[in-house]
Protein backbone atom coordinates (compact mmCIF):
# COMPACT_ATOMS: atom_id res chain seq x y z
CA UNK A 1 0.00 0.00 0.00
CA UNK A 2 1.13 3.54 -0.68
CA UNK A 3 2.40 5.03 2.60
CA UNK A 4 4.10 8.35 1.65
CA UNK A 5 2.75 11.48 3.39
CA UNK A 6 -0.41 12.49 1.50
CA UNK A 7 0.12 14.93 -1.32
CA UNK A 8 -3.57 16.26 -0.72
CA UNK A 9 -5.14 18.33 1.55
CA UNK A 10 -8.88 18.55 2.74
CA UNK A 11 -10.36 21.08 5.15
CA UNK A 12 -13.84 20.93 6.37
CA UNK A 13 -15.37 24.06 7.29
CA UNK A 14 -19.19 23.12 8.62
CA UNK A 15 -20.85 26.15 8.67
CA UNK A 16 -24.19 27.05 7.01
CA UNK A 17 -26.95 29.74 6.07
CA UNK A 18 -28.91 26.84 5.79
CA UNK A 19 -29.56 23.30 5.90
CA UNK A 20 -30.87 22.09 2.81
CA UNK A 21 -33.41 19.35 3.09
CA UNK A 22 -31.38 16.66 1.46
CA UNK A 23 -28.40 17.56 3.24
CA UNK A 24 -26.77 14.77 5.35
CA UNK A 25 -23.48 16.53 5.78
CA UNK A 26 -21.88 17.18 8.65
CA UNK A 27 -22.85 21.08 8.39
CA UNK A 28 -24.70 23.40 11.19
CA UNK A 29 -26.04 26.31 10.38
CA UNK A 30 -24.06 29.26 11.12
CA UNK A 31 -26.17 32.16 13.42
CA UNK A 32 -24.42 31.41 17.00
CA UNK A 33 -22.02 29.59 15.85
CA UNK A 34 -18.49 30.26 17.75
CA UNK A 35 -16.52 30.57 14.06
CA UNK A 36 -13.79 32.16 15.51
CA UNK A 37 -13.09 29.12 18.17
CA UNK A 38 -13.72 26.77 15.10
CA UNK A 39 -10.76 28.38 13.14
CA UNK A 40 -9.02 28.40 16.23
CA UNK A 41 -9.10 24.25 16.92
CA UNK A 42 -8.52 24.03 12.58
CA UNK A 43 -4.80 25.89 13.25
CA UNK A 44 -4.58 23.67 16.71
CA UNK A 45 -5.41 20.67 14.33
CA UNK A 46 -2.86 21.08 11.49
CA UNK A 47 -0.10 22.09 13.94
CA UNK A 48 -0.65 18.70 16.07
CA UNK A 49 -0.91 17.05 12.40
CA UNK A 50 2.48 18.09 10.72
CA UNK A 51 3.95 17.17 13.38
CA UNK A 52 2.99 13.63 14.07
CA UNK A 53 2.42 12.83 9.68
CA UNK A 54 5.47 15.58 8.60
CA UNK A 55 3.67 17.13 4.87
CA UNK A 56 5.19 16.20 1.32
CA UNK A 57 4.75 19.60 -0.96
CA UNK A 58 0.92 19.61 -1.16
CA UNK A 59 -0.31 19.45 -4.90
CA UNK A 60 -4.27 19.70 -4.00
CA UNK A 61 -5.91 21.75 -1.32
CA UNK A 62 -9.44 21.16 -1.34
CA UNK A 63 -12.05 23.30 1.08
CA UNK A 64 -15.36 21.68 1.71
CA UNK A 65 -18.10 22.23 4.10
CA UNK A 66 -21.35 23.23 4.97
CA UNK A 67 -20.46 26.26 3.04
CA UNK A 68 -16.88 27.86 3.87
CA UNK A 69 -17.58 31.23 1.87
CA UNK A 70 -19.88 31.79 4.74
CA UNK A 71 -16.58 32.95 6.59
CA UNK A 72 -16.29 36.76 6.47
CA UNK A 73 -13.40 38.13 4.79
CA UNK A 74 -11.23 38.76 7.86
CA UNK A 75 -11.72 35.18 8.78
CA UNK A 76 -11.16 34.02 4.97
CA UNK A 77 -7.93 35.44 5.33
CA UNK A 78 -7.03 34.27 8.84
CA UNK A 79 -8.10 30.51 7.51
CA UNK A 80 -6.17 30.42 4.41
CA UNK A 81 -3.27 32.43 6.12
CA UNK A 82 -2.86 29.20 8.48
CA UNK A 83 -3.70 26.85 5.84
CA UNK A 84 -0.41 28.45 4.12
CA UNK A 85 1.65 28.78 7.42
CA UNK A 86 1.41 24.58 8.14
CA UNK A 87 1.40 23.12 4.90
CA UNK A 88 3.89 23.71 2.09
CA UNK A 89 1.74 24.37 -0.97
CA UNK A 90 3.42 23.05 -4.36
CA UNK A 91 4.00 26.07 -7.00
CA UNK A 92 0.82 25.02 -9.16
CA UNK A 93 -1.35 23.26 -6.60
CA UNK A 94 -4.72 23.10 -7.46
CA UNK A 95 -6.63 24.91 -4.63
CA UNK A 96 -10.21 24.35 -4.20
CA UNK A 97 -12.77 26.24 -2.27
CA UNK A 98 -16.63 25.51 -2.16
CA UNK A 99 -19.21 28.58 -2.49
CA UNK A 100 -23.01 28.60 -2.24
CA UNK A 101 -23.94 31.47 -4.79
CA UNK A 102 -24.75 34.55 -2.86
CA UNK A 103 -22.31 33.89 -0.58
CA UNK A 104 -19.29 35.59 -2.62
CA UNK A 105 -19.27 39.05 -3.06
CA UNK A 106 -16.04 40.89 -4.42
CA UNK A 107 -14.33 41.72 -1.09
CA UNK A 108 -14.40 37.75 -0.21
CA UNK A 109 -13.57 36.64 -3.82
CA UNK A 110 -10.23 39.34 -3.04
CA UNK A 111 -9.61 37.49 0.23
CA UNK A 112 -9.93 34.25 -1.14
CA UNK A 113 -7.17 35.02 -4.20
CA UNK A 114 -4.52 36.44 -2.21
CA UNK A 115 -4.96 33.43 0.48
CA UNK A 116 -3.84 31.09 -2.82
CA UNK A 117 -7.78 29.79 -4.00
CA UNK A 118 -7.73 29.39 -7.68
CA UNK A 119 -10.56 27.08 -8.22
CA UNK A 120 -14.03 27.64 -7.19
CA UNK A 121 -16.85 25.06 -7.28
CA UNK A 122 -20.55 26.41 -6.48
CA UNK A 123 -23.23 24.16 -5.47
CA UNK A 124 -25.65 25.52 -7.99
CA UNK A 125 -28.12 22.21 -7.82
CA UNK A 126 -31.03 23.60 -10.49
CA UNK A 127 -31.51 26.83 -12.88
CA UNK A 128 -35.17 26.71 -11.73
CA UNK A 129 -36.16 29.01 -8.96
CA UNK A 130 -39.23 26.89 -8.10
CA UNK A 131 -37.31 23.81 -7.95
CA UNK A 132 -34.51 25.54 -5.75
CA UNK A 133 -36.92 26.57 -3.18
CA UNK A 134 -38.57 23.04 -2.81
CA UNK A 135 -35.07 21.88 -2.19
CA UNK A 136 -34.08 24.26 0.61
CA UNK A 137 -31.50 26.11 -1.42
CA UNK A 138 -32.02 29.95 -0.42
CA UNK A 139 -30.31 31.07 -3.42
CA UNK A 140 -32.23 31.62 -6.66
CA UNK A 141 -30.44 31.61 -10.02
CA UNK A 142 -30.04 35.28 -10.59
CA UNK A 143 -27.27 35.22 -7.44
CA UNK A 144 -25.86 32.47 -9.81
CA UNK A 145 -24.88 34.96 -12.59
CA UNK A 146 -23.82 37.71 -10.41
CA UNK A 147 -21.57 35.07 -8.35
CA UNK A 148 -19.83 33.76 -11.32
CA UNK A 149 -19.63 37.44 -12.37
CA UNK A 150 -17.71 38.24 -9.45
CA UNK A 151 -15.37 35.26 -9.55
CA UNK A 152 -14.49 35.91 -13.14
CA UNK A 153 -13.93 39.61 -12.14
CA UNK A 154 -11.48 38.76 -9.16
CA UNK A 155 -9.34 36.84 -11.65
CA UNK A 156 -10.83 32.91 -11.32
CA UNK A 157 -11.63 31.30 -14.52
CA UNK A 158 -10.89 27.67 -12.96
CA UNK A 159 -14.90 27.88 -11.80
CA UNK A 160 -16.96 24.12 -11.69
CA UNK A 161 -20.88 24.22 -10.77
CA UNK A 162 -22.82 21.33 -9.36
CA UNK A 163 -26.41 20.45 -10.63
CA UNK A 164 -28.26 17.65 -9.58
CA UNK A 165 -31.31 15.47 -10.98
CA UNK A 166 -34.08 12.79 -9.83
CA UNK A 167 -34.95 15.30 -7.57
CA UNK A 168 -38.78 15.79 -6.47
CA UNK A 169 -40.90 17.33 -9.25
CA UNK A 170 -38.03 17.47 -11.59
CA UNK A 171 -38.24 16.46 -15.12
CA UNK A 172 -36.26 15.68 -18.11
CA UNK A 173 -37.21 18.62 -19.86
CA UNK A 174 -36.24 20.99 -16.55
CA UNK A 175 -33.37 19.02 -16.20
CA UNK A 176 -32.74 20.20 -19.49
CA UNK A 177 -33.05 23.54 -19.80
CA UNK A 178 -30.88 23.85 -16.58
CA UNK A 179 -27.89 22.13 -18.77
CA UNK A 180 -28.56 24.71 -21.37
CA UNK A 181 -28.34 27.23 -19.18
CA UNK A 182 -25.31 25.76 -17.30
CA UNK A 183 -23.49 25.61 -20.50
CA UNK A 184 -24.26 28.74 -21.40
CA UNK A 185 -21.74 29.99 -18.98
CA UNK A 186 -19.35 28.53 -20.37
CA UNK A 187 -17.51 26.82 -17.76
CA UNK A 188 -14.78 24.43 -17.99
CA UNK A 189 -16.11 21.68 -15.47
CA UNK A 190 -19.68 20.33 -14.14
CA UNK A 191 -20.81 17.91 -11.65
CA UNK A 192 -23.76 16.18 -11.77
CA UNK A 193 -25.09 14.20 -9.11
CA UNK A 194 -28.39 12.09 -8.59
CA UNK A 195 -30.24 12.92 -5.81
CA UNK A 196 -29.94 10.36 -2.79
CA UNK A 197 -32.59 10.31 -0.05
CA UNK A 198 -30.49 10.11 3.49
CA UNK A 199 -31.38 9.54 6.49
CA UNK A 200 -31.87 11.99 9.01
CA UNK A 201 -32.47 14.70 6.37
CA UNK A 202 -36.32 16.34 5.91
CA UNK A 203 -36.57 14.76 2.30
CA UNK A 204 -36.36 11.12 4.33
CA UNK A 205 -39.11 11.83 6.57
CA UNK A 206 -40.98 12.84 4.19
CA UNK A 207 -39.67 10.07 1.49
CA UNK A 208 -40.74 7.65 4.99
CA UNK A 209 -44.77 9.41 4.82
CA UNK A 210 -44.78 9.09 0.47
CA UNK A 211 -44.91 12.41 0.54
CA UNK A 212 -41.57 12.84 -1.72
CA UNK A 213 -42.94 13.13 -5.47
CA UNK A 214 -39.37 11.39 -7.05
CA UNK A 215 -38.85 10.74 -10.49
CA UNK A 216 -39.49 7.45 -11.82
CA UNK A 217 -36.65 4.89 -12.52
CA UNK A 218 -36.73 5.67 -15.95
CA UNK A 219 -37.21 9.41 -15.49
CA UNK A 220 -33.80 9.28 -13.88
CA UNK A 221 -32.12 7.17 -16.11
CA UNK A 222 -33.33 9.33 -18.67
CA UNK A 223 -32.04 12.46 -16.90
CA UNK A 224 -28.49 10.67 -16.51
CA UNK A 225 -28.08 9.53 -20.03
CA UNK A 226 -29.95 13.19 -21.32
CA UNK A 227 -26.61 14.89 -19.66
CA UNK A 228 -23.89 12.61 -20.35
CA UNK A 229 -25.45 13.64 -23.94
CA UNK A 230 -25.26 17.14 -23.59
CA UNK A 231 -22.07 17.63 -22.30
CA UNK A 232 -19.97 15.21 -24.35
CA UNK A 233 -21.87 16.97 -27.30
CA UNK A 234 -20.73 20.14 -25.81
CA UNK A 235 -17.18 19.39 -26.07
CA UNK A 236 -16.26 17.89 -22.43
CA UNK A 237 -14.43 14.57 -21.21
CA UNK A 238 -17.11 12.46 -18.89
CA UNK A 239 -13.58 11.67 -16.91
CA UNK A 240 -15.74 10.59 -14.01
CA UNK A 241 -19.12 8.77 -13.56
CA UNK A 242 -20.57 12.27 -12.24
CA UNK A 243 -18.10 14.57 -13.80
CA UNK A 244 -17.39 16.35 -16.67
CA UNK A 245 -14.15 18.69 -18.39
CA UNK A 246 -12.47 20.54 -20.14
CA UNK A 247 -9.20 18.90 -21.53
CA UNK A 248 -6.84 19.56 -18.55
CA UNK A 249 -9.73 21.13 -15.79
CA UNK A 250 -10.50 17.68 -14.38
CA UNK A 251 -10.49 17.97 -10.62
CA UNK A 252 -6.67 16.87 -9.80
CA UNK A 253 -8.07 16.60 -6.03
CA UNK A 254 -11.14 14.28 -6.24
CA UNK A 255 -8.59 12.33 -8.35
CA UNK A 256 -6.65 11.68 -5.33
CA UNK A 257 -10.07 9.85 -3.59
CA UNK A 258 -10.90 8.06 -6.98
CA UNK A 259 -6.74 6.87 -7.85
CA UNK A 260 -7.51 5.48 -3.81
CA UNK A 261 -4.17 7.79 -2.57
CA UNK A 262 -3.26 9.23 0.82
CA UNK A 263 -4.96 12.38 1.49
CA UNK A 264 -5.20 14.72 4.78
CA UNK A 265 -8.47 15.42 6.61
CA UNK A 266 -8.74 18.18 8.70
CA UNK A 267 -11.57 19.85 10.57
CA UNK A 268 -14.93 18.34 12.22
CA UNK A 269 -15.76 15.14 10.74
CA UNK A 270 -13.29 14.68 8.35
CA UNK A 271 -11.67 11.58 6.71
CA UNK A 272 -8.28 11.06 6.08
CA UNK A 273 -6.44 8.41 5.14
CA UNK A 274 -2.61 7.94 5.28
CA UNK A 275 0.39 5.60 6.55
CA UNK A 276 -2.46 2.75 5.99
CA UNK A 277 -5.39 3.85 8.12
CA UNK A 278 -8.29 5.55 7.95
CA UNK A 279 -9.87 8.08 10.46
CA UNK A 280 -12.71 10.11 11.07
CA UNK A 281 -12.71 13.24 13.23
CA UNK A 282 -14.92 14.29 16.09
CA UNK A 283 -18.42 15.64 13.98
CA UNK A 284 -19.92 18.45 16.35
CA UNK A 285 -18.38 21.92 16.39
CA UNK A 286 -17.93 22.41 20.02
CA UNK A 287 -16.88 18.54 20.74
CA UNK A 288 -14.40 19.02 18.07
CA UNK A 289 -13.13 22.38 19.26
CA UNK A 290 -12.68 21.12 22.79
CA UNK A 291 -10.30 17.87 21.87
CA UNK A 292 -8.46 19.85 19.21
CA UNK A 293 -7.01 21.80 22.08
CA UNK A 294 -5.62 18.99 23.35
CA UNK A 295 -4.75 15.96 20.82
CA UNK A 296 -6.08 15.23 17.52
CA UNK A 297 -9.38 15.30 17.15
CA UNK A 298 -10.19 11.95 16.30
CA UNK A 299 -13.36 9.84 16.27
CA UNK A 300 -12.10 6.82 15.29
CA UNK A 301 -9.17 5.68 13.37
CA UNK A 302 -8.97 2.11 11.93
CA UNK A 303 -5.95 0.22 9.80
CA UNK A 304 -7.00 -0.76 6.42
CA UNK A 305 -5.78 -4.07 5.66
CA UNK A 306 -4.47 -4.60 2.15
CA UNK A 307 -7.47 -6.46 1.19
CA UNK A 308 -9.60 -3.57 2.28
CA UNK A 309 -7.39 -1.07 0.35
CA UNK A 310 -7.29 -3.11 -3.14
CA UNK A 311 -11.47 -3.37 -2.98
CA UNK A 312 -11.15 0.14 -2.13
CA UNK A 313 -8.86 0.39 -5.45
CA UNK A 314 -11.29 -1.14 -7.58
CA UNK A 315 -15.08 0.48 -6.25
CA UNK A 316 -13.21 3.96 -6.68
CA UNK A 317 -10.85 3.63 -9.44
CA UNK A 318 -13.43 2.38 -11.93
CA UNK A 319 -15.32 5.46 -11.15
CA UNK A 320 -12.56 7.22 -13.46
CA UNK A 321 -14.13 6.72 -17.02
CA UNK A 322 -9.97 5.74 -17.71
CA UNK A 323 -10.67 2.64 -15.48
CA UNK A 324 -7.65 1.21 -12.91
CA UNK A 325 -4.43 0.26 -14.42
CA UNK A 326 -2.84 -3.04 -13.44
CA UNK A 327 0.55 -0.93 -13.42
CA UNK A 328 -1.01 1.16 -10.90
CA UNK A 329 -2.14 -1.64 -9.10
CA UNK A 330 1.49 -3.00 -8.92
CA UNK A 331 2.47 -0.23 -7.64
CA UNK A 332 0.40 0.25 -4.92
CA UNK A 333 0.35 -3.37 -3.78
CA UNK A 334 3.74 -4.79 -4.12
CA UNK A 335 3.73 -5.85 -7.93
CA UNK A 336 0.88 -8.04 -7.46
CA UNK A 337 -1.02 -8.51 -10.51
CA UNK A 338 -4.90 -7.34 -10.80
CA UNK A 339 -5.88 -10.56 -12.32
CA UNK A 340 -4.17 -13.07 -9.59
CA UNK A 341 -6.31 -11.12 -7.13
CA UNK A 342 -9.81 -10.02 -9.00
CA UNK A 343 -9.30 -12.73 -11.67
CA UNK A 344 -12.84 -14.38 -11.51
CA UNK A 345 -14.94 -11.06 -11.02
CA UNK A 346 -13.11 -9.41 -13.95
CA UNK A 347 -13.97 -12.01 -16.35
CA UNK A 348 -17.72 -12.16 -15.17
CA UNK A 349 -18.25 -8.29 -15.98
CA UNK A 350 -16.30 -8.70 -18.94
CA UNK A 351 -19.01 -11.50 -19.70
CA UNK A 352 -21.88 -9.10 -18.68
CA UNK A 353 -20.69 -6.16 -21.09
CA UNK A 354 -20.26 -3.97 -18.11
CA UNK A 355 -16.57 -3.77 -18.21
CA UNK A 356 -13.78 -3.70 -20.91
CA UNK A 357 -10.22 -3.87 -21.51
CA UNK A 358 -7.95 -1.06 -22.02
CA UNK A 359 -4.71 -0.37 -23.39
CA UNK A 360 -3.23 0.96 -20.05
CA UNK A 361 -0.07 -0.27 -19.12
CA UNK A 362 0.43 -3.38 -17.40
CA UNK A 363 -3.06 -3.77 -18.96
CA UNK A 364 -6.29 -2.22 -17.32
CA UNK A 365 -10.47 -2.14 -17.54
CA UNK A 366 -12.97 0.49 -17.27
CA UNK A 367 -16.28 0.44 -17.26
CA UNK A 368 -18.55 -0.11 -20.88
CA UNK A 369 -21.03 2.12 -22.52
CA UNK A 370 -23.36 -0.36 -20.77
CA UNK A 371 -21.87 -0.36 -17.13
CA UNK A 372 -21.29 2.94 -16.84
CA UNK A 373 -25.25 3.74 -15.82
CA UNK A 374 -25.26 0.45 -13.65
CA UNK A 375 -21.66 1.71 -11.96
CA UNK A 376 -23.19 0.61 -8.25
CA UNK A 377 -23.61 -2.58 -10.01
CA UNK A 378 -20.01 -3.28 -10.96
CA UNK A 379 -18.67 -1.23 -7.87
CA UNK A 380 -20.49 -4.14 -5.74
CA UNK A 381 -19.05 -7.05 -7.39
CA UNK A 382 -15.87 -6.33 -5.48
CA UNK A 383 -16.61 -5.68 -2.08
CA UNK A 384 -16.01 -8.56 0.43
CA UNK A 385 -13.83 -10.48 -1.52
Amino acid sequence: MLMHAPRALYIHIPFCTNKCHYCDFNSYVLKGQPVDDYLDALEREMEITVSVLPPDDIRTVFVGGGTPTVLTPPQMERFLKAVRAHFPIADGAEFTMEANPGTTDPEKLAAMRAGGVNRISFGVQSFDNGLLERIGRIHNVDDVYRSIGNAREAGFDNLSIDLMFGLPGQTVGLLSDSVNRALELELPHYSLYGLKVEENTLFHALYERNELPLPSEDDELAMYMLLIDKLTAAGFRHYEISNFAKPGYESRHNTTYWRNEPYYGIGAGAHGYAKGERHINVKGVQPYIDKARMQLPRLETNPVSEEEAMEDFMMVGLRLLDGVSGEAFAGQFAGQAIEDVFGPQLRKLLADGLLERTGAPGGGYRLSKRGIPLGNEVFGAFIGE
